[in-house]
């Protein structure tokens, strides 16, 4: 088997404030295995940027990561000084943003900002440099990329520009991209075009990818496993396939019960009741039970970890039920 290229172990983020200390991450674990794409869903709040930007080491102050290990390719890089973990970011780890132009700097082409990245981290001249901007460009999907290298960011459009960031996420080969909400700007057909090129790349450079959205049908179109997130923890965790189908947490039930299918006829989608926890406000227990349709006692009281549910993982006290009912069928 493949060693994992990423591993998130038990990572937890904390927030200090005047009124105490707010818990954003909670016991987060996780692996991404080269040529893999990891899909992170869930609603706003949920934790998916924040556990993006802990791995990148772009954590917002006040922000900090409490405890917990970040490791890439078996190397932990959560405890590195700022000046270390900038070299691996770019180098290592790529990072797609959900607006581009704020990953864009209006004053400069973007041959300069392509080829500025690439002499930072790759040791290749001017002349190559601009070679290598020039082949990203094209690789993305840019036409004229040699006249549009010396253009400004203004001068693309919006999927344009997207593609254009992507380049800069690939121009030193990293083995990592941590692609936070790339697609949400940006209209359904270029939407579509983004996530072939990441599929692509994905194939080509045997890149791994965490893929955060709050979209289904992205997750269902890009991703080889999704995890569920809710509350700062994840709520489960598999193969897309079997966690779309088969969902084993009733949140993940809840949010697939209320995408519309197109060969079903009803007059109302599903929906859950309630909404996601202020992080000051996390009730005791399983944080889902306030909005749970199959709450019951335990779940008020115990939080429970993730358990085995087939090819998934869940955050589950009904999983426990029914593995406990299992066994005593077994005896």
């Amino acid at each position: 088997m493949t060693s994992p290229l990423l591993e998130v172990r038990h990572l937890r983020v904390e927030f200090p404030t005047r009124q105490g200390t707010l818990l954003a991450l909670d016991d987060i674990n996780f692996e991404i295995a080269p040529g893999e794409i990891l899909g992170v869903v869930g609603e706003s709040g949920a934790g998916k940027s924040l556990t993006g930007a802990s791995i990148i080491g772009l954590l917002d102050p006040p922000g900090r990561i409490a405890s917990g290990e970040i490791l890439l390719e078996g190397r932990r890089i959560d405890n590195l000084p700022y000046d270390e973990m900038r070299k691996i970011r770019g180098r290592k780890i790529g990072a797609i943003f959900q607006d581009p132009l704020t990953s864009l700097n209006p004053l400069y082409t973007i041959g300069r900002q392509l080829t500025e990245t690439i002499t930072t981290h790759l040791d290749l001249s001017e002349s190559q440099a601009r070679k290598r901007a020039i082949e990203l460009l094209e690789q993305t999907g840019i036409p004229a990329a040699e006249q549009r290298i010396d253009q400004y960011p203004h001068q693309f459009s919006g999927g344009m520009r997207q593609r254009v960031v992507i380049a800069l996420a690939l121009a030193a080969s990293p083995k990592l991209i941590v692609a936070d909400e790339p697609t949400t700007a940006l209209d359904v057909s270029i939407q579509a075009q983004i996530i072939s090129l990441l599929k692509k790349i994905c194939k080509e450079q045997g890149a791994a990818v965490m893929l955060v959205t709050h979209d289904m049908g992205v997750i269902a179109e890009t991703c080889d496993r999704v995890a569920v997130m809710y509350a700062g923890r994840v709520a489960e965790i598999g193969p897309v396939h079997d966690v779309i189908h088969k969902p084993s947490h009733p949140y993940t039930a809840g949010l697939m019960g209320s995408i519309p299918a197109m060969d079903e006829d009803r007059e109302r989608l599903l929906q859950i009741d309630g909404s996601m926890p202020r992080l000051n406000a996390i009730p005791q227990g399983c944080a889902f039970n306030p909005r749970c349709p199959k709450v019951y006692e335990r779940c008020r009281q115990e939080r429970p970890e993730l358990i085995e549910a087939g090819s998934t993982r869940a955050a589950c006290w009904l999983l426990a039920g029914q593995a406990q009912a299992q066994k005593e069928q077994a005896l």
